[in-house]
């Protein structure tokens, strides 16, 4: 994935770069050498098979009529082969519906409680070729950010020309040097969170660079989770 977008550096001017998702290694393969290995996914219950289901039939003490019967098993069915799927939604009851739900944001706190519902609240993209990633000021040494966030995504930050390849290999060769990561942001200030795409998840960025004479990797880290110890709770 290729997406434009505009960067500042540490002197506020802007310039046009791409991210792309780096490089992975090959995964590891399964399996017997010189083999290849197919998977498969077969059907392993029905309707009839639920727990519900069975209650009704059999009452809320059915173990010894699955060990003696295999009512939850449907010879017809169970054991095909699967192939493509569509998703559906159930009601409580389990029937089917036949228009889309109505959709309810959950707000949690740190602690997992709940603190508010409410309908979604559209999110609109801040990272675009418009709108320039902000360079805030903030470095965080690499050694205390690993410990401190959770990132999820990475993405290499590449040039497109001549002019903003010595624009971005001066940024990472900034970075380098100190061992830090540059918090970013978007908005006017760089204040706000990092949206990719209408509705996406909001997360902090932050800009690592790498240097090995004349060739540079600028990487984007994306984290949505900063990791805080717990308030220890006093004995009464």
């Amino acid at each position: 994935m290729t997406k434009s977008i505009r960067i500042t550096n540490a002197s506020g001017r802007d310039g046009s770069a791409q991210f792309i998702s780096p490089k992975r290694d090959a995964p590891i393969s399964l399996g017997i050498p010189g083999h290849s290995i197919l998977f498969h996914r077969y059907l392993s219950s029905t309707e009839t098979g639920r727990g519900e289901v069975l209650t009704k039939s059999l009452g809320d003490d059915y173990a010894q009529a699955l060990i003696d019967g295999d009512p939850e098993i449907d010879i017809e069915h169970v054991g095909r082969s699967i192939g493509e799927t569509n998703i559906v939604f159930l009601t409580s009851k389990g029937e089917f519906l036949h228009s889309p739900p109505k959709i309810i944001e959950v707000i949690t706190g740190p602690d997992g409680g709940e603190k508010e519902r409410r309908d979604p609240i559209d999110v609109e993209s801040n990272v675009d070729e418009e709108r320039p990633i902000r360079w805030t000021g903030r470095k965080v040494p690499i050694a205390d950010a690993v410990r401190r966030f959770m990132f999820r995504r990475s993405l290499q930050v590449t040039h497109v020309d001549g002019v903003t390849y010595d624009f971005l290999h001066a940024m990472a060769k900034e970075l380098a040097a100190d061992r830090t990561l540059m918090l970013v942001g978007g908005g006017a200030k760089g204040s706000e969170p990092l949206v990719f795409q209408a509705n996406g998840r909001p997360c902090r960025g932050f800009l690592e660079g790498r240097v090995d004479g004349e060739k540079y990797q600028l990487m984007l880290h994306l984290s949505d989770m900063e990791l805080k110890r717990p308030v220890s709770v006093k004995e009464n």
